[in-house]
């Protein structure tokens, strides 16, 4: 992807490439040091952007230097037999299942009572019923590493809150990720921080008008799609003659686990919290790709909808090859769909994805923010 970004995007552009470091000088300059020579100038524009990144967080306890992340574990020499990941987001829970898909005995440790927060509750459920149900990874909720001991031998014990000990080959932490703004002397020109991100406004501009900023470093919606999005519009908007604010309502998301997550919109708890009446679509089965064999893996599929227009506010899918089908359900959620859209739809038949259109009668309401199974 560096390739071609460089030599066919970026190049065909028009763009300069300058492999070197950069820092900020002030509200319109840049200290630019040369990697190669050594050689520090200064560039000038109208407009600076920073879109430096994040980069993987990881706790001060003792034999942390011992562990790894998402960015080192491309680059191990051999694929450990046993791994423990720690964290509860969808980058550890990714990473969990793809050592269990080749073959590691891999342990997921999580400090909370429940992973993917932020997901909708009944997909992060579903999701650790099939982990523990249909997977052999080992689920460890409210577990906290407080040591990672490393023996003479090589391997690692990783030693948690309770005092219980885990012999393991290798330990990655993914416990989130923090702006990658070391060294960019943001302090010279004035831009303000909050923890290690920059704030911005809906145009991706920071508190210094000639200063603007965009992807992970924002601390907005980490997916590369969305700092893309961010990236265009601000083009659009200093060079395109256009009024082009960002756009993060419905964005639709993968998380590729075992069964994927797809989901556009909002969950069920931030729907009811910004509508107060809404109508919830849900139905749970097997696959009939599991059917035959008779696989406990089953698929569920979530509609909400807001009750007063009938638009679809939210889709949430838990099977195989979610985040293909919900890319295209995302469409019509974005459009503003709504649940009749929905049903006017002919089903591809026999599809899992035919749920979709078929599912006719809430499951249960909200009205005024409470539950009910009754309209």
């Amino acid at each position: 992807l560096n390739n071609v970004y460089q030599n066919f995007v970026l190049k065909n552009a028009g763009v300069e490439v300058i492999e070197a470091t950069g820092s900020l000088a002030g509200p319109n300059s840049v200290s630019v040091h040369h990697t190669a020579t050594g050689e520090t100038n200064v560039v000038t524009a109208k407009n600076i952007l920073v879109a430096v990144g994040g980069w993987p967080f990881k706790p001060s306890i003792p034999g942390i230097e011992h562990t790894i992340t998402s960015n080192e574990i491309f680059y191990l020499e051999e694929q450990p037999k046993r791994i423990v990941v720690v964290g509860g987001g969808f980058i550890a829970l990714e990473f969990a299942s793809i050592m269990d898909g080749l073959g590691s005995d891999v342990t997921l440790m999580y400090r909370g009572d429940l992973f993917l927060r932020g997901f909708d509750m009944d997909m992060r459920a579903h999701l650790k019923e099939e982990m523990e149900g249909n997977s052999s990874i080992d689920v460890q909720f409210n577990t906290d590493p407080k040591e990672i001991i490393k023996k003479d031998d090589g391997t690692l014990v990783v030693v948690d809150q309770d005092g219980n000990e885990l012999e393991c080959d290798a330990v990655m932490y993914a416990t989130g990720r923090k702006g990658k703004i070391d060294g960019l002397n943001l302090d010279a020109a004035g831009v303000h921080t909050e923890n290690t991100f920059i704030p911005v406004n809906e145009y991706s501009q920071t508190n210094v008008p000639s200063i603007y900023a965009v992807g992970d470093i924002t601390d907005r919606m980490a997916l590369t799609p969305v700092a893309l999005m961010e990236g265009h519009r601000l083009s659009d908007t200093l060079f395109g003659g256009m009024d082009r604010p960002v756009d993060h309502e419905y964005i639709a998301s993968t998380v590729f686990t075992t069964p994927e997550i797809g989901t556009v919109g909002y969950t069920e708890e931030e729907a009811v919290a910004k509508f107060g009446d809404i109508d919830v679509y849900k139905n749970r089965f097997r696959a009939m790709k599991h059917s035959f064999p008779k696989s406990e893996t089953y698929s569920l599929f979530k509609l909400i909808v807001e009750t007063k227009t009938q638009r679809v506010v939210g889709c949430h899918v838990a099977t195989d090859g979610a985040g293909e089908m919900v890319q295209g359900v995302a469409i019509a959620v974005k459009m503003g769909a709504t649940k009749e859209d929905f049903d006017n739809t002919i089903g591809i038949h026999p599809t899992s994805a035919e749920e979709l259109v078929t599912m006719r009668t809430p499951s249960y309401y909200y009205r005024g923010g409470e539950k009910t199974e009754t309209p």
